[in-house]
């Protein structure tokens, strides 16, 4: 046989033309493995040094600190007090024809007054509605005449010598010009409205819901604390003044809406309009509304006077899918595709956080600074986000550990610092036999602080967008097309109350001269514990009819300031509920307060 002169073939590799090229492309695999391999272990690398940072930034233990003396236990002290400054009590000047207003609203006499003003107007119905037709043709509206009858009958000096205007029909705007025409306005709010009594929880009440019945403590009915009761303080405070022949430097109007409780946009709304055309932009100097009232915690009793309102939005979610009989029926009905789409919504929270500017933030300062009981942990927390700043590098994004431990308080405490959802209203199917066509549900937001109602729109078109999907339906998700289309679909949409976060008001406790300080030093002059009494901005989960006169003023309070130590924790006893109530000890507290703040901002040259 002939012996080849080809050469012996490398073991490994094919016997082919194309040998170089194959023996570079293994090469270049193998160089690209090792750089992958140093990929994976660098960024492996920095991600360990990003939890280690992260970590050592909550603790402030590097150990590299600690051999230097700069580590966990060198913290640096936070003078919470600092950040919750408590101004003086704050009396009006002396004058003993005004004084003396404060000694009898002390006596018998004045007790019996303030029960039969306050029970009269509980037992006029002044219900509103959320269906509620034209002012004028809607018989409903009504009501609102025999309201202010009653009014001009028990306060008859006020409806004699102050400017009174009916605005929109319903609207009250009460004027006492002052004499010092370059002061601006002091402006009292309240509605005369209340929410409707379910006729079927009329058996349940205690007392009936428009008796306006009083027990020797309480005054019961419907709108007694909701908020009747602050509308007549403020009108019992005037009448006072003008008994005693008081001579206002700072004009002084009085602001009642007749729709608050249906969102205000025939009362609120038209005053407001007409108080800027009169006042303009930050034309009034401070208005008081309804609003927080007192809370208990950590041992220390805190008057939190409303600095800010959460957000709002309603969004509707419609189904249609095709009707026919219910023998025969698709493996989901549009009553099923909601409940689905409902689930999703209800299996996560929104996140629970803590702006900086939110007021609660500061009522834990305050805590940590007066409140022997306030939590350790809850205090490093504090100390940490104060000295460190807001949470906003990426160690955070997942969560809030100052806000999720304060959170562990109750709800009450979480919703301050969440926006919450809640479904509340579905419709839906008419007949046992037939399939739903269209099933619509509103789902209630209240926005926090910090964030608006766009985080709301985001979240609920990504839970419904898979569930369309899938059972084959077109979305429509905040667009244009109305809710009412045949197609079949899953519609989402607003409501047109949707509102931002408010305004923040100014809420300095050093600054003597500020809206605030006067609003905090009169509370803490005219509560019964006086200088024990905290004073704290506050927080409203709910909205008001200030919604309307941001543009009047940047010192908005919503505040109830009567008092009583019997009451319960929250807004009052049974708002929105059965056996509605306030106790005269509150209410007589409520008129002594409006009394020294009204003097004291007359006083005030701001």
């Amino acid at each position: 046989m002939e012996k080849s002169s080809a050469l012996p073939m490398t073991v490994g590799y094919p016997a082919s033309p194309n040998n170089k090229q194959d023996i570079h492309g293994i090469r270049t695999k193998r160089r690209f493995g090792r750089v992958a391999r140093i990929i994976f272990w660098l960024a492996a690398l920095v991600f360990s040094v990003h939890l280690l940072v992260c970590n050592s930034s909550q603790t402030s233990s590097w150990p590299w600190r600690n051999r230097h003396g700069h580590g966990h236990n060198k913290k640096k002290h936070t003078d919470f007090k600092s950040q919750c400054v408590q101004p003086d009590p704050l009396f009006p000047s002396k004058d003993s024809s005004l004084d003396a207003i404060f000694d009898y609203i002390n006596t018998p006499a004045f007790r019996n007054e303030t029960i039969d003003r306050l029970s009269g107007a509980i037992r006029v119905k002044s219900e509103s509605f959320d269906d509620l037709g034209a002012i004028g043709t809607d018989p409903r509206w009504d009501v609102f005449y025999d309201f202010y009858a009653y009014l001009a009958k028990t306060f008859p000096l006020i409806h004699a010598k102050l400017k009174v205007e009916k605005v929109n029909t319903h609207g009250l705007l009460y004027t006492w010009e002052g004499s010092d025409v370059s002061l601006k306005p002091t402006l009292l709010m309240a509605h005369q409205d209340t929410v409707p009594v379910p006729p079927e929880t009329i058996p349940s009440w205690t007392h009936p819901p428009w008796s306006g019945f009083y027990d020797g403590e309480y005054i019961w009915g419907r709108g007694a604390s909701d908020c009747k009761n602050q509308l007549i303080a403020t009108m019992e405070t005037l009448e006072l003044l003008l008994e005693a022949s008081f001579q206002p430097r700072r004009t002084i109007l009085l602001s009642f809406g007749f729709d608050e409780e249906c969102s205000g946009l025939q009362g609120a709304q038209s005053l407001s309009a007409h108080i800027h055309d009169r006042y303009g932009d930050d034309g009034i100097a401070v208005i008081v509304d309804e609003g927080s009232t007192y809370e208990e915690s950590w041992g220390t009793l805190f008057a939190k006077p409303g600095t800010a309102e959460k957000g709002y939005t309603d969004v509707f979610i419609t189904v249609r899918m095709a009707g026919g009989h219910s023998s025969v029926p698709p493996k989901h009905t549009s009553i099923g595709v909601v409940a689905e789409l409902i689930t999703e919504i209800e299996s996560e929270e929104y996140s629970t956080t803590l702006d900086s500017s939110n007021p609660y933030y500061t009522q834990l300062q305050c805590g940590a600074a007066y409140s022997d009981s306030f939590p350790s942990k809850l205090k490093d927390l504090l100390s940490s986000r104060h000295q460190e700043g807001p949470e906003t590098s990426t160690c955070h994004k997942s969560k809030d550990k100052l806000a999720l431990e304060a959170a562990k308080q109750g709800p009450e405490i979480q919703y301050l610092m969440q926006t919450s959802q809640a479904v509340d209203v579905i419709s839906g199917g008419i007949k046992v036999n037939a399939l739903p066509e269209r099933v619509t549900v509103t789902v209630n937001h209240r926005i926090n602080i910090g964030e608006t109602p766009e985080i709301v729109y985001a979240r609920l078109t990504k839970l419904a967008t898979p569930i369309a999907k899938k059972h084959n339906l077109t979305l429509h998700a905040f667009d244009s097309v109305a809710p009412t289309t045949p197609e079949l679909s899953i519609s989402l949409y607003t409501s047109n109350h949707t509102l931002q976060v408010a305004p923040i008001t100014p809420a300095n406790g050093s600054d003597v001269t500020s809206p605030y300080a006067i609003l905090a030093g009169t509370t803490r002059a005219f509560h019964a514990k006086g200088e024990e009494i905290i004073v704290t901005p506050g927080i409203m989960t709910g909205n008001t009819d200030t919604r309307y006169y941001w543009d009047l003023t940047k010192h908005i309070f919503r505040f109830s300031p009567g008092w009583d130590p019997k009451d319960g924790k929250g807004l009052g006893n049974g708002i929105h509920t059965v056996d509605e109530r306030v106790s005269v000890v509150n209410h007589a507290s409520s008129v002594r307060w409006f009394l020294g703040f009204v003097r004291n901002m007359d006083e005030a040259d701001i």
